[in-house]
């Protein structure tokens, strides 16, 4: 166990769960979970927390059945999830005029630049959540992803801004003070998601993030190894259910469970003779439900969802098979039946289901690789990056705290792993992004080789 590294929780204030999960990295760089607990969340919609106080009731069972993972477990601090369709994003652009012109680009000047756009103005009752560096200029030198250690009289740099609204802000941090924690951060979901699913191939290959919640779909672009735009839509799992509850007059319960167990997101994948059953209320008759109409319903929402994603991709110029990465769907949402095939037949680009494992150690259970817990796990790696690169304060001394039981998967073959075994599965898994947030922060280009290098 690596107790030289901190403990670090992500705490994912969802729509439909709120999940909370504590992990450390080991020695080969890889996430080990310590705990993990969730909790159906009732006072959050569309993302945004309205009831505070259901909100931080379903944030303390959740902590609580993290700690029943693993009593040994402290938890303060949390990077907390942002989403909701008040969020915004805007492009700006920002220089400065060095000091000291004969000595080389420094990582405080890059820091400058980044502060400065903070005072971008933006409406009242927003507030700025994130200021994210795309290229950087060096006098007549132009897209540098690291202008560290070039000389030269100006640098600048186009920014991707994501901003929020204040009050939707202040209910966030409200909750998770009322816990009893501390929001160490807010970090904008899809980019967590982001880092959770996507490896370095991705990022230069050019992909779309599209994480299916139950009261958002989060979208976050990425194009040549820079972000090329975020985007919140308002439609989610949640709407889906509704649509089956009213279009078939259902209760909400048997919607949901009609939709997992039955739904299909395209049609035609549909059996025209597949019937459900569904008990009637209260001495009435049992409803039989067509898996087609079903199908027919969920199609129609999905589309909706997948031609807001086409709509955003065509307003940054990526659609028409720019993006060879292709669409990446994680989320709960994401685990419909045939969503793939929609997908693809809708914005016209190849698509997978991105599962959070590409940075967590081996031999934990399968549940944690659910798409479901991208964003808890990408809360999880952002964290991580401010550790490595000293932009947050962490605790100096690490409690020792194990991997409990009760998260390992128990196979025969974890019981024989050896170190050997470990070493040969982290070169094979390098390819994995391990510093996704650097890359748009701090833009620190050969980290990967150097990684690669000290490993091999």
């Amino acid at each position: 166990m690596n107790n030289e590294q901190p403990i670090i929780v992500g705490l994912d204030i969802g729509t439909t769960k709120i999940a909370v999960i504590a992990g450390r990295k080991n020695e080969f760089g890889k996430l080990e979970i310590l705990g993990f607990g969730k909790a159906n969340s009732n006072g959050v919609k569309h993302g945004q927390v309205l009831n505070i106080d259901e909100t931080i009731k379903a944030i303390k069972t959740a902590l609580d059945n993290c700690f029943a993972s693993n009593p040994n477990l402290e938890v303060n601090e949390v990077y907390v999830g942002i989403a909701g369709h008040h969020i915004k994003s805007l492009q700006t652009r920002g220089d400065i005029v060095r000091q000291k012109t004969d000595e080389e680009i420094t990582q405080k000047e890059i820091d400058q630049l980044i502060d400065d756009q903070y005072k971008t103005y933006i409406p009242a009752g927003d507030q700025i959540i994130d200021v994210i560096p795309q290229e950087f200029t060096v006098d007549n030198f132009q897209n540098i992803p690291n202008p560290i250690g070039y000389g030269g009289v100006k640098i600048g740099a186009n920014f991707h801004i994501i901003t929020g609204d204040k009050n939707a802000i202040r209910n966030i941090n409200r909750s998770v003070e009322k816990s009893g924690l501390h929001t160490k951060d807010l970090v904008l979901q899809p980019l967590a998601s982001s880092s959770a699913v996507m490896a370095q191939e991705d990022l230069e290959a050019g992909v779309a993030i599209v994480d299916i919640g139950g009261g958002t779909t989060d979208l976050a672009v990425f194009y040549e190894g820079i972000l090329k735009h975020t985007a919140v839509i308002p439609f989610a799992g949640e709407n889906i259910t509704n649509d089956i509850k009213t279009g078939l007059g259902v209760l909400k319960t048997q919607a949901e469970a009609m939709k997992v167990q039955f739904g299909s997101a395209l049609a035609n994948e549909a059996k025209a003779n597949a019937y459900i059953t569904i008990p009637g209320l209260r001495g009435m008759p049992a409803k039989e439900i067509s898996v087609k109409n079903l199908a027919n319903i969920i199609q129609a929402r999905m589309s909706e969802i997948m031609d807001f994603v086409t709509y955003h991709l065509k307003q940054v110029g990526l659609d028409n098979k720019a993006l060879n990465g292709g669409v990446v769907l994680t989320g709960g949402g994401s685990q419909l039946k045939h969503l793939i095939q929609l997908t693809e037949y809708v914005t016209g680009l190849p698509a997978r289901i991105g599962f959070p494992n590409e940075h967590l150690a081996a031999g934990h259970i399968e549940e944690l690789a659910k798409p479901t817990y991208s964003t808890c796990i990408g809360l999880i790696l952002k964290g991580y990056d401010d550790y490595e690169h000293n932009r947050k304060q962490f605790e100096k001394e690490y409690k020792k705290v194990e991997v409990p039981d009760g998260l390992k998967k128990v196979t025969e073959e974890t019981a024989v792993e050896t170190e050997e075994a470990v070493i040969a599965e982290r070169v094979k898994q390098r390819r994995g992004l391990s510093n996704f947030w650097g890359k748009f922060k701090d833009g620190i280009i050969d980290l990967f080789k150097e990684e690669e290098d000290k490993h091999l």
